[in-house]
């Protein structure tokens, strides 16, 4: 522990009170006395770095009370589950298809004529309405609601897009999620 006997003696009369804050900060005794046990350990490994002559408690209460606040913060992103059945529904789709649908769209994109590009972007990304995105491109309303319609339509050739079927995952993705 450490050889300054005194020091011992002060750690030992301080863990009542922790105990007592630790309890009343966390509302579980269990988890008060583990709470308590981690001050303690690092105080011991830290204790180099108390000033002798300052106040022990005080240092060890901020020790104890920085413990909680950064378990209760590491805490209230977890979820509890005991019984793992939240973690076995979860599922993810693998990362390196939607990498490629996105090179494959871009390059789809690219073979567009300009004007029906233009047009999409303008109303399926920017999210422009067909009116504003005919005031950008100086048209009629018509122009832009047909240059978008045969830009999607170009577009479902382009990437093999039959039905909203063959959008996301594909066929044998989608059966590994729902395992």
């Amino acid at each position: 522990m450490t050889d300054q006997p005194d020091l011992r003696e002060a750690l030992l009369a301080a863990v009542p009170s922790l105990r007592a804050f630790a309890i009343s900060l966390s509302g579980q005794v269990d988890k008060a006395d583990d709470l308590v046990q981690d001050t303690l350990l690092r105080a011991l490994a830290n204790l180099h770095r108390f000033e002798r002559g300052t106040n022990l408690n005080a240092w060890l209460f901020t020790i104890l009370r920085n413990l909680f606040h950064s378990e209760h913060r590491k805490r209230r992103r977890e979820v509890e589950d005991p019984d793992g059945a939240y973690a076995g529904r979860l599922r993810i789709q693998p990362e390196q298809g939607s990498h490629l649908d996105l090179e494959d769209f871009r390059m789809a994109l690219a073979r567009l004529p300009s004007d029906q590009r233009e047009a999409l972007l303008l109303v399926g990304a920017s999210g422009f309405s067909y009116e504003e995105a005919a005031g950008i491109c100086g048209c009629a309303v018509g122009t832009i609601k047909s240059r978008v319609n045969r830009a999607r339509l170009r577009l479902a050739v382009l990437l093999n897009v039959d039905d909203m079927d063959d959008l996301g995952p594909d066929s044998m993705t989608r059966a590994a999620l729902q395992g």
